[in-house]
């Protein structure tokens, strides 16, 4: 059992770890992982993504993270490695006793305190304790040299370590000035930049691409923050303060600017990333054939000026563009192509599995679409989408089981996932387990509580309970809150019906039809209408529900046995 307490250092027990947010990402629990590791080697290996991701020692042949990273990892990333850490923990600690102490853990690193939290409810029901120290001895002044710091962030950066790169930056930016030392200055502030970004404060990265267009007028840097600002006014900003205006504009001064750049080389793949901002506003706004010319003429650019090995990952990066494209203009054969290619330029990126699992299962090739949900969640790793969406398919191919399992993780990464809860939750419904499925509806996150879907799942599992009146109250409060979803004005007009107020459920069900093309509304509707003696209606919502594509033999059965009963009585009146 993990005892997990807060305590003064000095602790007896094997010696400490220490987790200062100082020593970096994941201080102190990546020592401990490393000794794991190398304790338990054949653990180690069938974890081997996420611990080299934590614990650079383990993998010696990867290369050195780049100043200026190609590709950024999401943010969430971070949840799914210290996931999958603490699976590898838990199998290797079946064993023997083990207490393992922390010192500060109070000053660690956002990464590592989640990774502490993670493990302290992964390994309660095993051997190991944990033990948690605030305080410590004294640190050793942090490096603050200017080389040192900007190899520090290009690391942080590439590594999807976002609090640890920007608490990098801003020392950085203190200890220099763009008067004094502009490169030094300006690898610091869009780096920060960058970090803010990716943590949601796009509106203070916004405002360092401001200062830097007025402290200088290098065109390399002037040309990089007014990129910088399109995306942010394309992508970053909260969706009410995005400005696809805006956005053009400032791509398009990034594009006169690299019209300068003496270097044909280099102008040609600067002045082709920057097109495909072009190519992504004019395919939110509906051009999907303008921006598929800039994504193919910008792939043939880049293959007259780059050899065939180089830049692959940037190469990818356009083609999964294209397929995108290809998907808005109702290709996916052609998407699907290049996805493979996609996969061949960069075979290593767990997202462009994601994206042609979604392709496999559309056009029905089960099999290929679960290979593909594997290879992403290995390389992820532990993607919460990708277990998501295997749940998903895993529940349509009869597979209950492991789609619980895939949903269980998902919340183990992400407890606010709402989609995943929901869906948990109604397949407890389904092998009648109410009280699991109403424990996993409660247990959701306070600031998820009273999202509508949770109150109109749990509103369902109530009625099923029998307590009709708190279901009915449940479900009123999601239709307050989102008065469009048609799945609680079915469920309030099944718990108004059980409760003999049939006009009530009729008009329920008249705004669930209304909003909804599914079968179900329209055969309660018909069975509240039967009620009614409302004949001729129930018939026609019958008759309707008979033509609807998909329905299983019961259902089917169900459904003709009511319209025959209407086509009885109307023969009666």
């Amino acid at each position: 059992m993990v005892l997990v307490r807060r305590s003064r250092a000095g602790a007896s027990g094997r010696p400490p770890y220490n987790c200062h947010r100082d020593l970096g990402p994941y201080a102190g629990v990546a020592a401990f992982l490393e000794d794991l590791a190398r304790d338990h080697p054949r653990q180690a290996a069938r974890h081997a993504v996420e611990l080299q991701a934590i614990v650079p020692a383990l993998d010696p042949g990867a290369p050195a993270a780049e100043e200026q990273p190609i590709r950024f990892h999401p943010v969430r990333r971070t949840a799914a490695l210290a996931f999958g850490a603490a699976e590898f923990a838990a199998a290797c600690a079946v064993r023997r006793p083990l207490t393992v102490h922390f010192l500060h853990a109070d000053a660690a690193d956002e990464t590592t305190a989640e990774l502490l939290g993670m493990l302290t409810r992964r390994l309660a029901s095993t051997p190991m304790t944990v033990q948690l120290h605030d305080g410590g001895p004294p640190e050793s002044p942090v490096e603050s040299q200017p080389a040192e710091l900007r190899a520090t962030l290009g690391d942080s950066l590439a590594r999807g370590f976002y609090h640890h790169a920007a608490r990098t930056a801003r020392r950085g930016r203190a200890a220099v000035t763009p008067d004094t030392d502009l490169a030094d200055w300006w690898s610091f502030t869009t780096g920060l930049a960058t970090a803010l970004a990716a943590l949601g404060q796009a509106q203070e990265a916004l405002q360092l691409y401001a200062e830097a267009q007025a402290v200088t007028d290098d065109p390399k840097i002037t040309m990089s923050a007014a990129y910088s600002t399109a995306m942010l006014y394309a992508r970053h900003l909260p969706a009410a303060q995005q400005n696809p205006a805006a956005a053009r504009k400032w791509l398009e001064q990034a594009l006169h600017l690299a019209d300068g750049i003496a270097d044909e080389r280099q102008r040609v793949v600067s002045a082709v990333f920057y097109e495909q901002g072009i190519a992504l506003l004019d395919s939110r706004e509906g051009r999907a054939a303008e921006a598929l010319e800039l994504v193919s003429s910008g792939l043939a650019k880049l293959a007259a000026v780059l050899g065939p090995e180089e830049r692959r990952q940037d190469r990818a990066r356009l083609l999964h563009n294209r397929a995108q494209v290809h998907l808005a203009l109702g290709d996916p054969a052609q998407a699907l192509a290049d996805l493979d290619a996609v996969v061949a330029f960069d075979p290593d990126n767990c997202e462009y599995y994601a994206d042609r699992a979604a392709l496999h299962r559309a056009a029905g090739r089960t099999s290929a679409a679960f290979d593909d949900y594997a290879t992403a969640i290995r390389l992820g790793p532990h993607l919460p989408e990708a277990y998501y969406n295997r749940a998903t398919l895993h529940e349509e191919t009869g597979r209950s089981g492991p789609a619980r399992e895939d949903l269980r993780r998902v919340l183990a990464i992400d407890p606010g996932h709402l989609d995943a809860r929901v869906a948990l939750a109604n397949l407890d419904l389904a092998r009648g387990d109410l009280t699991a499925a109403e424990q996993c509806v409660r247990s959701a996150p306070p600031e998820r509580a009273h999202e509508p879907a949770l109150l109109c799942t749990l509103g369902l599992i109530r009625s099923e309970r029998g307590a009709l009146d708190e279901a009915d109250d449940l479900l009123t409060q999601a239709l307050d809150a989102d008065p469009d979803l048609a799945e609680a004005w079915t469920n309030r007009a099944a718990v108004r019906f059980e409760r003999g107020d049939a006009a009530a459920a009729v008009a329920d069900l008249d705004r669930a039809v209304a909003l909804s093309a599914a079968v179900e509304p329209r055969y309660n509707r018909a069975t509240a209408l039967m009620r009614l003696d409302r004949w001729d209606e129930a018939a026609a919502d019958l008759t309707a529900a008979l033509a609807m594509p998909g329905l299983d033999a019961r259902l089917r059965r169900d459904l003709r046995s009511g319209l025959n009963r209407c086509q009885a009585q109307t023969a009666h009146q």
